[in-house]
């Protein structure tokens, strides 16, 4: 259990009131609320440590570079990496995302090649692979999803391993449908056709303890805006195998050991895969905002957001003409709700929701194969929730659609 009231006191912007009505902030999924301790964090960086890292010999800068590679070494304990030069830090999921695509995959995936996806993933995990297929000319291959609870199809997964794929890439979480996926045994089996697996963990590291060890994933894509930390900050572990034998994708300063006219020598990993100055600030607020996590407990956050999930779903499930997205069944959905009230449009859900001080989310989410072409929607409306949320955020919501069937006439 966690102590939510005294959680939101660490978070001033929840002290903001809109419309005349507190804040209740429940699309977290898009971007975390940051507590005082990471602002104050950041800002100490600012005032007592601010200076480039891993190049001047002075004091503060080596102050500053041991600041920013502490972080790298909060992170890869945070997943249970082995090591920290298994952690490169990116902008976000993203980029991440697209690092491994144009790096390892476009120097090991040829024409012809396979590329396994799931029908579930955000666009983060499906256009860079769309536009390596159209690159290199290699095939493009989903995993089917249930439509009714979002798990993905098994048979399908097993039917598209045949055709022996180079790379699988799968959410841990769909941002859409709270489900949560069992990457593990999608891991498992994808390494016993010889695939590389990239997993990407934007919805899961924020909110529940991963282990990428005991996961095996050769690839773990996240962003620190969603667990906390700063915008512009993300990480991309990977094995040390693989980051041995990948070219890097920049070229510039700090990713080199020596340069000449004609050549260079590239600087050890991780480094060699981050050129020019990073963002150090976005590198330390992960740091604080990995003490703050870590000091509740990521099993913790876990179990309140899915309370949290059942709660929401077990007081939507008693009104009339809410339909939800994503499993029903109690313990398995995460801190995601995604619904849709018939005869309105989610963009209108969302604006009247506003009008009471709640935040949701409503469009197709960067994800819009999966709600057009397998939910048959053309939008959704979407509740997440976080560590500062509770039953009381939840009854405020569920008012809110109540007022909502009545502008409509939705009874």
């Amino acid at each position: 259990m966690i102590d939510v009231e005294k959680i939101k006191e660490d978070f001033p912007i929840l002290k903001r009131k809109f419309y005349g009505k507190r804040l209740v902030y429940l699309d977290s999924a898009a971007t975390a609320q940051k507590p005082i301790q990471v602002i104050r964090g950041v800002s100490k960086f600012y005032r007592y440590y601010n200076a480039n890292v891993h190049r001047g010999s002075y004091k503060l800068a080596e102050e500053s570079t041991e600041l920013y590679e502490s972080s790298r070494e909060s992170v890869a304990k945070f997943i249970n990496a082995e090591d920290s030069s298994e952690i490169i830090f990116t902008r976000n999921t993203t980029e991440s995302i697209n690092f491994v695509a144009l790096t390892w995959a476009l120097q090991n995936i040829k024409k012809n090649d396979h590329i396994l996806v799931s029908e579930l993933e955000h666009h983060s995990n499906l256009v860079p692979w769309i536009m390596l297929a159209k690159r290199n000319g290699a095939l493009l291959d989903y995993i089917k999803v249930d439509k009714r609870v979002g798990s993905l199809d098994y048979e399908s997964l097993e039917e598209n391993l045949k055709k022996n794929p180079k790379i699988v890439a799968v959410s841990q979480c769909s941002n859409v449908l709270g489900n949560v996926v069992d990457v593990k045994s999608i891991v498992k089996k994808a390494h016993e056709h010889g695939a590389k697996v990239l997993v990407d963990g934007a919805q899961s590291v924020p909110h529940m303890p991963v282990d990428v060890r005991d996961i095996n994933a050769d690839f773990l894509a996240f962003s620190g805006h969603k667990m906390l930390a700063y915008t512009g900050i993300g990480v991309l572990y990977a094995k040390r195998e693989i980051l041995e034998n990948t070219e890097p994708l920049f070229g510039g300063g700090e990713m080199i050991q020596s340069v000449g006219y004609q050549n260079f020598t590239l600087n050890d990993i991780p480094w060699r895969f981050e050129a020019g100055t990073p963002n150090i600030e976005g590198a330390v607020s992960m740091k604080f905002a990995i003490d703050y996590l870590s000091k509740i407990g990521m099993k913790n956050v876990e179990e309140h957001e899915r309370m949290l999930a059942d709660y929401t779903i077990e007081k939507m499930q008693n009104i009339k003409n809410v339909n939800i997205y994503g499993p029903l069944e109690k313990g398995k959905h995460s801190g995601i709700v995604s619904f849709s009230i018939n005869k309105v449009h989610p963009h209108d859900i969302s604006t009247i929701f506003d009008k009471q001080g709640i935040t949701i989310r409503a469009g197709h989410h960067c994800a819009m194969p999966l709600v057009v072409n397998i939910l048959s929607e053309p939008a959704v409306a979407r509740m997440s929730f976080y560590i500062y949320n509770d039953e009381r955020d939840i009854d405020a919501a569920i008012n809110a659609i109540n007022i909502v069937k009545q502008k409509f006439n939705v009874l």
